[in-house]
């Protein structure tokens, strides 16, 4: 009995001090520094967007057309030092979210769940990020997403995997897109802390970003799924091929315009949930 009680104490306070560390100060600042981070990431694809949608466009819409457009300028490679950190930084608290639970949600599985997959990813954007600041990096993003594709559909019901992938993109698209629609991002945030007039700025950003957002997860899913219907990996072409895809129409550039207001849109609203979002 005098050995088993300190291994429970121990366990206990083990805990309780994880939790502590995921409540702390430094987690605080560390997940506002990667909100900040994504946003500014949608304003440089929406900057992408708005090159689409008048012809010229001279990087892929995506993750790695983004950081090469910020490449361009004289400050590019320190601002992509930044970056990644900030990214890393937005992948760490979204994990500590899957692990001891979200602010809003608390332990649901669901938002958990959804953390864990965003901070995958974010993970992955940040790997990225540092492959291409050491010049590592030799395949744009859409192209990336074609070879896994084919890799994938090359095996025994490969086919199948990348439908069912594209399925569940499209229904996160949708989604996010009625997150945005009911407001549904209000509870992740201090409203009560906002002035009218911020609120009056904020929620329509949000509303308008998040549907942007969703629509084109759902297009850019859409097309995953034709890729495997087809068995044409090069129809598997992410975020790029979904705004490429919608400037092929006659309406096409007035409706990029309006995506890539979207993008933006969401861009600003990341600044705005770096400074209002409960962590």
């Amino acid at each position: 009995m005098s050995v088993t009680a300190p291994k429970s104490v121990s366990r206990s306070s083990g805990g309780s001090v994880a939790q502590s560390v995921a409540a702390s100060p430094l987690m605080t600042g560390m997940a506002r520094f990667g909100l900040a981070s994504r946003g500014f990431v949608y304003l440089v694809l929406g900057w992408l967007a708005v090159q689409i949608a008048r012809g010229r466009a001279h990087h892929q819409a995506n993750s790695h057309g983004a950081l090469a457009e910020v490449a361009r300028e004289s400050f590019g490679r320190g601002l992509l030092w930044v970056l990644a950190i900030g990214l890393a930084a937005y992948a760490v608290w979204r994990v500590s979210e899957a692990v001891f639970g979200t602010t809003s949600d608390g332990k649901k599985a669901g938002p958990r769940v959804a953390s864990l997959v965003g901070g995958l990813v974010y993970l992955a954007f940040c790997v990225a990020t540092f492959s291409f600041i050491v010049g590592r990096s030799t395949q744009g993003g859409s192209q990336q997403q074609v070879t896994a594709t084919a890799r994938v559909m090359s095996h025994t019901g490969g086919r199948w995997l990348v439908g069912l992938i594209g399925v569940i993109v499209v229904l996160v698209g949708l989604t996010i897109v009625f997150q945005g629609a009911g407001r549904k991002f209000e509870k992740d945030l201090r409203i009560n802390q906002m002035s009218k007039a911020a609120r009056a700025i904020v929620v329509p950003l949000a509303i308008v970003g998040t549907i942007a957002r969703g629509v084109v997860f759902a297009v850019a899913g859409v097309l995953v799924v034709d890729a495997a219907v087809t068995f044409n990996a090069r129809k598997s072409t992410g975020l790029d091929g979904a705004l490429h895809t919608l400037a092929e129409h006659s309406y096409g550039p007035w409706l990029l315009g309006v995506f890539a207001i979207g993008f933006i849109a969401f861009g600003l609203y990341g600044f705005a949930e770096a400074r209002w979002s409960k962590t």
